[in-house]
């Protein structure tokens, strides 16, 4: 304590107070320098935000050497500003360097810059779905999968073109680019069981697809938290938005049509069933659900 004490009298009470203060200003270059700091903190996150950060932090440092180096002429400054200096322009150097060797295809590019960049998701993050997948062409009015026929293994996302659900040769609703196909059928089943389309999925357009198969994407979710959590995410929002689209049904009649791939919904067309009727029995699959 008095060691710690006496040092912290020697900084402060003994160190000489400065009785003249310059009244000239420093040089331009001085202040370009607490420029660059100034904007280089303010830099985002991710890739791009750290080149932004390293870059302006980089440019600062050199400001300061070279003005330590020409107006103030002092060795000890202007070596750490130097030395910065280069640690900044090295950090750059690395992360330029990943973020041009990270490729991806047409597909993908078009899948980050749609669907995951708006969700944060890190470029190096991505690369590991994608060298999960692989990208599929399906042609026009060829099935992705046909009702009570194809097994359920795999998980897709389209990316373009357009899909027809039916059920019994009746249409249900399409399926957009960066819907997944068949989120409904994922989220039915754990990692353990096994089952069958109830749907049939047509091709209406010329359609480009990335597929994950199911074991090798039930591994991938198991080692990264993250990943497996931004799944969850979107697989729950594409399925909440099938949910809604309920109100869209076919209706005939007094006939309603239900999307019976999302749990706990059928084909209920009794001629005589209310809206009413309709609107307790999905309530009662909620609570069933709870």
């Amino acid at each position: 304590m008095e060691r710690n004490s006496s040092l912290w009298k020697n900084l402060i009470d003994e160190h000489p107070v400065c009785t003249i203060w310059k009244q000239e200003a420093e040089g331009a270059i001085y202040h370009l320098a607490s420029i660059l700091f100034v904007v280089g903190f303010m830099g985002g996150s991710g890739f791009f935000g750290l080149l932004y950060v390293f870059s302006l932090l980089g440019l600062g440092f050199l400001c300061s050497a070279i003005w330590a180096w020409v107006d103030v002429c002092a060795a000890d400054i202007f070596s750490w500003n130097f030395i910065l200096f280069v640690i900044c322009f090295m950090r750059f150097v690395h992360i330029a360097y990943q973020v041009r060797s990270i490729t991806f295809a047409r597909e993908f590019q078009l899948l980050y810059s749609s669907l995951f960049q708006p969700l944060g998701t890190s470029l190096p993050d991505f690369r590991t779905i994608a060298m999960s997948s692989e990208v599929v062409t399906l042609e026009k009015e060829h099935c992705y999968a046909m009702q009570g026929k194809t097994s359920i293994d795999k998980l897709s996302l389209l990316v373009s073109g357009r899909i027809r659900v039916t059920v019994d040769g009746e249409f249900l609703h399409y399926i957009f680019p960066f819907q997944f196909l068949d989120s409904p059928e994922w989220d039915s089943l754990k990692p353990t069981e096994e089952g069958i389309f109830q749907v049939t999925l047509t091709a209406e357009t010329d359609c480009r697809y990335v597929s994950w198969r199911r074991k090798k994407l039930y591994l991938l979710l198991a080692q990264h938290r993250y990943i497996s959590r931004l799944f969850s995410v979107l697989i729950g929002s594409d399925i909440a938005d099938k949910l809604y689209a309920l109100n869209d049904r076919v209706y005939i009649g007094k006939r309603y049509r239900y999307d019976i791939r999302l749990p706990n919904f059928y084909q209920m067309s009794s001629p005589e069933m209310s809206r009413s009727t309709l609107t307790e029995h999905f309530q009662n699959s909620r609570h069933r659900d709870k």
